[in-house]
């Protein structure tokens, strides 16, 4: 008898050894997912710490310091891409002296609806501001850090205030009311 109970509930130990990591990757991974609510609707993101964790961090945290809320679209050029994090008033954070973040290139191709980190010509200068691919940029593959990738909403993007042709500067952008984490869902 002591046996069979031995036996049983070390199989169950087991099993939750096996389970236990599975869930808590689940929740964590709910973890990695930002609403991103504009005028017209919400807009989701799917995050990816594994390849570009640096990065996601710090996307994480400003939106945590809401940071990105009433941010404005200031550059969106048609068939290419819509930047934002360039504030238009006091963000209430100092954001001039967060640190740059290392560049962490990667594989994830720039296809619609990537987030990539805008930066200056120098691969390590990234801070803040980020932009959506509208269609495929091949030419930013492992030049600039993807980070995220637009699981709904993407229509959304499609149809923020365009800028002018030469540099995409919109004179009166859309804002983003406000990004969150998403909730995490119990099932």
């Amino acid at each position: 008898m002591n046996r069979r109970l031995f036996i049983g509930g070390s199989l169950g130990l087991c099993a939750g050894a096996v389970i236990l990591p599975a869930a808590l990757k689940g929740v964590m991974a709910q973890r990695d997912v930002i609403e991103m609510q504009l005028a017209n609707g919400t807009v989701s993101i799917r995050l990816f710490p594994d390849l570009a964790p640096g990065h996601v961090e710090r996307i994480k945290s400003l939106v945590e310091a809401r940071f990105y809320d009433g941010m404005p679209f200031s550059r969106v050029i048609e068939g290419f891409m819509a930047q934002t994090g360039d504030p238009i008033k006091d963000p209430g954070l100092d954001y001039r002296r967060l640190p740059a973040l290392a560049a962490e290139f990667n594989r994830m191709p720039f296809e619609r609806g990537t987030l990539g980190m805008a930066r200056s010509r120098y691969p390590h200068s990234a801070s803040h501001q980020f932009f959506i691919t509208s269609a495929r940029a091949g030419f930013l593959d492992q030049n600039y850090t993807a980070f995220g990738k637009v699981t709904s909403g993407i229509e959304l993007i499609d149809q923020l205030r365009r800028g002018a042709s030469d540099t995409g500067t919109v004179a009166n952008p859309d804002v983003i009311k406000s990004m969150r984490l998403a909730p995490v869902r119990t099932v």
